[in-house]
């Protein structure tokens, strides 16, 4: 401790300061709205936490640095500890975590959720089904109003226009959307129209997204006998449906993309197979028919031979005639002939042979031949498919136009000009006050907001034209 009769600088003010602060509050947590929020260029983040009287400055470090963005305005909640900026005298709280103010708890349920549905092998790899590599038919599990339900509905035209998609409404945030959402599921389970479920919805915060951490939505999606793949949020999003699925996309549009193969790919490999199947038929032609042509030319080899043999027998017999007697000369001559009989024979065997040689091999280039009229067929398929383009856009403009008469009749749009729902503690709606009673207790919903009341009076007040 320093005395009264010490003169300190100000270095030695701001140090006892600061160990006075880091020795005696330590691992604070406080909760505040972000303001005068900073990244700098080093990844630190700089911002002041403050309530209605008061602010202090703090220091979020870039290794201690949330993967979810700060706003100015957001209300958090930090645990670090406090220090002294010597170089201002100003005291600071240095952030070692940083959470959404209001989190804690549903982190806390999000993981021990996790934890006992991991141990009980609910997302055990080997009960992932594989997904139809060409579906027909895919069913999609989201809210008619989202631009998620219009973003996999245009991707899937545009991969594979072919395939039918069928939508199983449901809500995806509020009290109820957890019921809607297992319906959906069950619904479809048991219709068994669709080859391939995706659960979707666009991004959010983690409440909006909760009711895809549900035990009984998570529970829906494992025990679905249609393969599901879960295309939840954004990529930086985890849901226990994603652990869950199937599959998980890191957006709706990309559960499109995974479950629908590309047609115009399709198309270019085909083609691709048809020039590779060509070209291998072409090779193995050209290979016979060499083969052809040299049997044929070693099958005229012995004729050739027996001919010039003749031909020297026919001179010898001249030579035998001029210079011995006539039998000598016949005994020979049958040795002639009898060995020219048997080398004939010998030729028409060989030839023989060769022939069904050449039979057998036409037979296998035959056989070998691909079977061009399959893929034909699929072509033709295929352009069937690209016509039937006008009448998936007509049924998607009637949905579009249903979709605008369902929200102008909607209770929401009838609140907007002004009418409100009373409700008792029943939840029934109140729709005279006959039987309203004093004191009671009612419940009031606008468009904008709800307000519990209690009936104080009856009130009889005359109209104001009597």
């Amino acid at each position: 401790m320093f005395s009264d009769t010490h003169t300190l600088s100000v270095s030695e003010l701001n140090q006892i300061a600061a160990s006075l602060l880091e020795e005696n509050l330590l691992h604070l947590r406080v909760i505040g709205e972000i303001s005068n929020l900073t990244y700098a260029t080093s990844g630190h983040v700089y911002f002041s936490l403050k309530d209605p009287n008061a602010q202090v400055r703090c220091a979020l470090f870039r290794q201690h640095v949330p993967s979810f963005p700060l706003h100015n305005g957001d209300e958090v909640e930090v645990s670090g500890e406090i220090t002294i900026y010597a170089a201002s005298g100003s005291y600071q709280i240095v952030v070692h975590q940083i959470q959404i103010a209001g989190l804690g708890q549903l982190f806390a349920s999000y993981e021990a959720l996790k934890k006992q549905l991991e141990a009980e092998g609910l997302f055990d790899p080997q009960r992932k089904r594989p997904l139809p590599d060409f579906p027909k038919t895919v069913g999609v599990i989201t809210s008619i109003k989202t631009a998620a339900l219009r973003d996999v509905v245009s991707t899937l035209q545009r991969r594979m226009p072919t395939i039918e998609v069928i939508v199983y409404p449901a809500s995806v945030q509020g009290e109820n959307s957890k019921q809607e959402i297992v319906q959906a599921i069950t619904n479809a389970n048991l219709h068994q129209k669709a080859e391939v479920l995706i659960v979707c919805r666009g991004g959010g915060s983690i409440e909006d997204l909760w009711s895809f951490n549900e035990e009984i939505v998570v529970r829906a999606v494992a025990n679905s006998t249609i393969p599901i793949i879960s295309g939840v949020g954004h990529e930086t999003d985890f849901t226990l449906t994603d652990f869950a699925a199937d599959v998980r996309a890191p957006t709706p549009t990309g559960a499109a993309e995974i479950v629908s193969p590309d047609g115009e790919a399709l198309l270019h490999q085909i083609h691709r197979y048809q020039q590779q199947i060509q070209a291998a038929m072409r090779r193995h032609y050209e290979h016979l028919s060499q083969k052809v042509d040299m049997t044929e030319q070693f099958l005229q080899k012995p004729q050739n031979i027996l001919s010039n043999y003749q031909q020297r027998l026919w001179r010898m017999h001249e030579t035998l005639q001029y210079l011995h007697p006539e039998k000598k000369i016949n005994n020979e001559w049958q040795k002639v002939n009898a060995f020219a009989h048997q080398l004939t024979h010998h030729v028409q065997q060989r030839h023989h042979q060769a022939h069904q040689a050449l039979q057998w091999q036409t037979h296998q280039v035959a056989q070998m031949r691909p079977d061009i009229a399959r893929h034909q067929k699929r072509l033709q398929d295929l352009e069937n498919a690209q016509k039937n383009l006008p009448i998936i856009e007509m049924r998607s403009q009637r949905l579009d136009q249903w979709e605008y008469l369902l929200e102008a009749i909607s209770p929401q749009r009838i609140m907007e000009r002004g009418f409100s729902i009373i409700t008792d503690q029943r939840h029934k709606i109140v729709r005279s006050n006959e039987r309203l009673r004093l004191g009671q207790n009612l419940h009031i919903r606008f468009a904008t907001g709800e307000v519990d009341v209690q009936v104080i009076q009856e009130n009889h007040q005359k109209d104001l034209f009597d």
